[in-house]
């Protein structure tokens, strides 16, 4: 039995270190590829106000990355202080992908950003534009281990239950590597962040453009945000798709909660547009549906079944009834490693171990649980319906408006348009809605996974640490003043930043002149 009190605190100060973190890690993603492509502008067109461009959006992302690894490095010591057991039970697997994303991205990055910052006048173009590359390859490569590690936490491949060690072992690390769910994950993150740095980059542009200062690199960044922003937002919608297509096969509960879809439906199923689910009645009233969409994007066909949150709870029931069986051989492992009958038993029932740690929540030895707990344990693997269905909505809204907000910026800038102030105030208050769409995103990755911290492996609530409540407390109210002040700071140091300008990155008259107040055709630069 836990104390459910230390589980639901050691969650809530791991979520805020994440969504804290997580504030960092889209922009840094997005705005490191888009100094690549402002630098090789600079690089291939030889004219300085893209010099200009580059070094003024490097020094945001400077500020921006040094707060994103000093928030990142704080994630990485939770493992060890409020998850030991998870870190014991599943270290082995879950631990390779954070020490190769330290030792090859983290130090790539690490030590190429240097050069980017204080190489300017002692690299050639070209050397320099390498560094740049490098620190974007860095980002990227950092966020492709981590997404590989929670990867893996969502559909454990590659890996099995060691009954000597009473471990989780790697079995085969390419399968670990090359997870659908991983893949699908980094490629829908890694172009969230794009997007994130496009409406960043537009919205300061725009309010240059409205206060009529710095109008030359405005319309330059505003063009180059147009452009990657509506491809960045395209494949985000279309890169969704493919997660949800990626859930079908490996989390079916996931996308039963976030569509509320209680009871399986004739293929192809509809995707509801509306609804008010409520766990306790344990249906969804007032539910508009479009038919035949769910089916579509989920199984890629008009035959293919998706399954209810109903029916995955009775096949839930069995893998317990089952999981009790391999840990009764585990048990009995643990007395007599050479009991041949034991280890038998648990070959036959090894992949539903998991689901019988769920009765520990309710009994202490899982053998001893009755029929009323077994069905207690099998809904528990429901995550927060309502929660689910709402977080995705309002997500999945916000990706088709960008689409529509950055075909609207790509037509004022094809057209040379950078007058249309309801246009350019729209887009500078618009820019917080990025980040709320990205913590959506995880919020809906990680309540989507409860009551697994490894699905199907390992149970949350047997992962933590033994800690007290007044230690959870005092570190959640620690964290939560020392991070309000780091973002304070962040804040008023972009925000100076911005307000600055890129004046001070003119080296040249020329550049001075170039990056000013007046207005120049582009053609002509």
């Amino acid at each position: 039995m836990v104390d459910m009190a230390v589980i639901e605190l050691s969650r809530l100060q791991f979520a805020l270190t994440a969504l804290y973190h997580f504030l960092f890690v889209p922009l840094t993603l997005g705005l490191s590829f888009m100094l690549v492509i402002m630098e090789s502008i600079y690089v291939m067109t030889g004219r300085p106000i893209w010099r200009t461009v580059t070094r003024f959006w490097a020094k945001l992302f400077g500020i921006n990355f040094v707060l994103g690894v000093a928030t990142g490095l704080t994630m990485e010591f939770e493992f060890g202080t409020n998850w030991s057991y998870f870190s014991h039970y599943v270290g082995d697997i879950f631990g390779a992908p954070l020490a190769i994303e330290g030792l090859m991205a983290f130090f790539l990055e690490a030590t190429f950003v240097g050069l980017m910052f204080f190489g300017w006048d002692k690299l050639s173009k070209r050397q320099h534009l390498f560094t740049t590359f490098m620190v974007a390859l860095g980002s990227n490569l950092s966020a492709l281990w981590i997404l590989v590690a929670n990867g893996w936490m969502q559909h454990p491949v590659g890996s099995r239950f060691n009954s000597d060690t009473m471990r989780m072992e790697v079995t085969d690390f390419m399968a670990v590597l090359f997870n659908p769910v991983a893949q699908a994950k980094f490629v829908h993150t890694v172009s969230a962040g794009y997007v994130t740095a496009s409406v960043f980059i537009l919205g300061v542009s725009s309010w240059y453009l409205l206060k009529g200062k710095w109008v030359a690199v405005a319309r330059r960044s505003f063009t180059v945000a147009a452009a990657f922003g509506l491809a960045s937002s395209l494949s985000v919608v279309v890169l969704g798709d493919e997660s949800g297509y990626a859930l079908t096969d490996n989390q079916k509960m996931k996308l039963a909660s976030l569509e509320a879809m209680w009871h399986t439906e004739p293929a192809p199923a509809g995707i509801a547009v509306f609804g008010i689910p409520s766990l306790e009645g344990r249906e969804t009233r007032y539910e508009i549906k479009i038919p035949y969409v769910l089916g579509l994007i989920s199984t890629r066909s008009l035959t293919g079944e998706v399954a209810g949150i109903t029916e995955l709870v009775a096949k839930a029931q069995v893998r317990i009834e089952n999981g009790v069986q391999a840990y009764d051989a585990v048990e009995k492992l643990k007395v007599d490693r050479t009991d041949m009958a034991a280890r038998e038993q648990f070959e036959r029932h090894k992949l539903d171990l998991g689901y019988a740690m769920l009765l520990k929540r309710f009994v202490a030895d899982p053998r001893t649980a009755t029929p009323d707990q077994i069905v207690q344990a099998a809904w528990s693997t429901v995550p927060n319906v309502p929660v689910m269905f709402w977080v995705f909505r309002v997500m999945a809204g916000l990706g088709f408006f960008f689409i529509g907000f950055f075909l609207l910026a790509f037509y004022f800038s094809t057209v040379r348009r950078f007058d249309a102030r309801w246009f350019l105030r729209a887009a500078v208050w618009i820019v917080p809605l990025p980040w709320l769409a990205a913590e959506f995103g995880w919020v809906l990755a990680e309540i989507g996974r409860q009551p697994w911290a490894i699905e199907g492996v390992l149970p949350t609530f047997l992962g933590a640490s033994s800690l007290t409540v007044a230690q959870l407390w005092t570190t959640i109210i620690g964290f939560t003043l020392l991070y309000g002040t780091l973002a304070v700071i962040e804040v008023r140091l972009m925000l100076a930043a911005i307000r600055r300008g890129p004046l001070e990155h003119t080296d040249k008259p020329s550049d001075a002149a170039v990056a000013g107040h007046g207005y120049t055709p582009l053609p002509a630069e």
